[in-house]
């Protein structure tokens, strides 16, 4: 069978960060599939003799793992095993070695779906090499024994390494700072890592059942127990990320989570970042601050703002993106003394969230002083789970044509007087306040985010979105 038409046939397409769909999806064959296709599409552009492989802890991972191990054998690509670890670490560790990368994770997405990320040596494959890789037209190869190669540790500790020498001299020390473990990839890791920056830290919510904790869409559970965690255990900060680890979720001294594109602003202008690619979807205070020089609105997904990015680095010294969900790429060198920080252009969890814990601590500060400052722009975001596609995208056509059927829909106070069709319908309302919706490009959700001039018009602007449409 030809590569293409067992991609086709397995229903799997690519979202805004990877290939994703249902476990079952993911056979023997259609990771064969993806993988030598990706390994092809590889050798056209230079050649390949190794691949890097790494995975998070959902159940259907190592079989996956396997599948792709055995694929890239039957090619004659040696296999570098780094087992469980986040996506950051292992595209670090590659670009280190010049070789492409397979991560098999489904991110946040719940544990009967998984997912496959790809990366050249440079970093994140783009939009064309997705295309490339799905319109492969080789045959799929014959198998060997399925089974994993020996893992390795050396991805591990090159990321570990990066923090602990950018962060010199324990700069957390008497810091007490929770780390909400859960299943993610880098839950170990993270402790690591801040207690190689002085933190004392206090491991909680360790989880041997797969959790799929989303960084924009944070639950009431988990917003209690942030508040809980602090008060009973005296935090100055609380860490966690998604499952695959490229995407932050920090809390304060009062447990209370920080949204991902607050955290991204804050550390992009600690970090002396020039020039910005962010999605439509993030707070314009990253554009009302004026602490940048240029910001670029991009598409929702990673290879959006990658290509965001390519074109500042054109024109600006220090570049950089992040996402509504707090992952940080990093896209030209920083400096600071005689260290220097080297690129790591993919959705990264580790440095938005150390940089706002420091900055903090070198200020004497607790970190809810570091947003005081900004100005009063706040966003809530929230999702339907089960929501078709279809219906999503139909619903978003119709009112892209009119908007008043939006604002009857919806039942909004406020009429829109503007529409941005970037990605999904972004309204602004009348009196200032935003309302973007879009299907997910990773499973059957609609997402919505809100904009607004306080904390809680946004959550209940969103509350009040997703409440008709549940109603529809």
């Amino acid at each position: 069978m030809y590569i293409y038409s067992a991609l086709r046939q397995s229903g799997i397409v690519f979202g805004t960060s990877g290939a994703r769909g249902l476990v079952e999806q993911f056979t023997d064959e259609v990771c064969t599939a993806f993988t030598t296709a990706f390994l092809t599409v590889m050798r056209g552009q230079g050649e390949v003799t190794h691949v890097a492989i790494g995975m998070d802890r959902r159940p259907s991972s190592p079989g996956m793992a396997a599948s792709c191990t055995a694929a890239a054998k039957a090619l004659g690509v040696r296999v570098d095993d780094y087992g469980i670890l986040p996506t950051p670490a292992l595209a670090l560790q590659a670009m280190a070695d010049g070789v492409p990368a397979i991560m098999i994770t489904g991110s946040h997405i719940p544990f009967d779906r998984n997912g496959i990320k790809f990366y050249r040596p440079d970093g994140e494959i783009t939009k064309a090499d997705e295309q490339a890789i799905m319109n492969t037209a080789a045959e799929l190869p014959a198998l060997g024994a399925i089974e994993r190669e020996p893992e390795q540790a050396a991805a591990v500790e090159r990321y570990l390494a990066r923090y602990a020498e950018w962060f010199p001299g324990r700069p957390l020390a008497d810091k007490r700072v929770g780390v909400y473990q859960h299943s993610a990839a880098g839950r170990d890791l993270n402790v690591r890592v801040l207690e190689a920056l002085g933190a004392k830290v206090v491991p909680l919510g360790r989880s041997e059942q797969f959790v799929p904790v989303d960084t924009e869409a944070v639950s009431d559970d988990d917003r209690a127990l942030g508040r809980d965690w602090a008060a009973e255990h005296r935090l100055d900060a609380l860490f966690t990320t998604d499952g695959d680890g490229d995407r932050p979720l920090l809390a304060d001294e009062r447990g209370e989570w920080l949204r991902g594109d607050i955290v991204g602003l804050l550390c992009a202008r600690e970090l002396d970042i020039e020039a910005l690619a962010v999605p439509v979807s993030c707070n314009t205070a990253i554009e009302v601050c004026g602490a940048f020089e240029a910001v670029q609105r991009t598409r929702i997904g990673s290879p959006y703002v990658l290509a965001g990015m390519q074109q500042l680095a054109g024109e600006y010294q220090c570049v950089a993106g992040f996402e509504a969900n707090g992952g940080f790429l990093l896209g030209t060198p920083v400096q600071e003394g005689e260290r220097r920080l080297e690129p790591l252009p993919t959705r990264d969890a580790l440095l938005p969230a150390l940089t706002l814990m420091v900055a903090a601590a070198r200020r004497g500060q607790p970190l809810s002083a570091l947003v005081a400052g900004l100005p009063g722009r706040y966003t809530a975001s929230d999702r339907l789970k089960a929501f078709p596609t279809a219906r999503s995208r139909a619903l978003l056509a119709e009112w892209r044509e009119d908007s008043s059927a939006m604002q009857r829909a919806l039942d909004l106070e406020q009429a829109v007087v503007d529409v941005n069709t970037l990605d999904g319908l972004r309204a602004t309302l009348e009196g200032g306040d935003i309302l973007h919706l879009r299907p997910s490009g990773n499973a059957p959700e609609l997402r919505c985010y809100a904009e607004s001039s306080s904390a809680a018009g946004a959550e209940v602007l969103v509350a009040h979105c997703l409440g008709g449409l549940c109603e529809d």
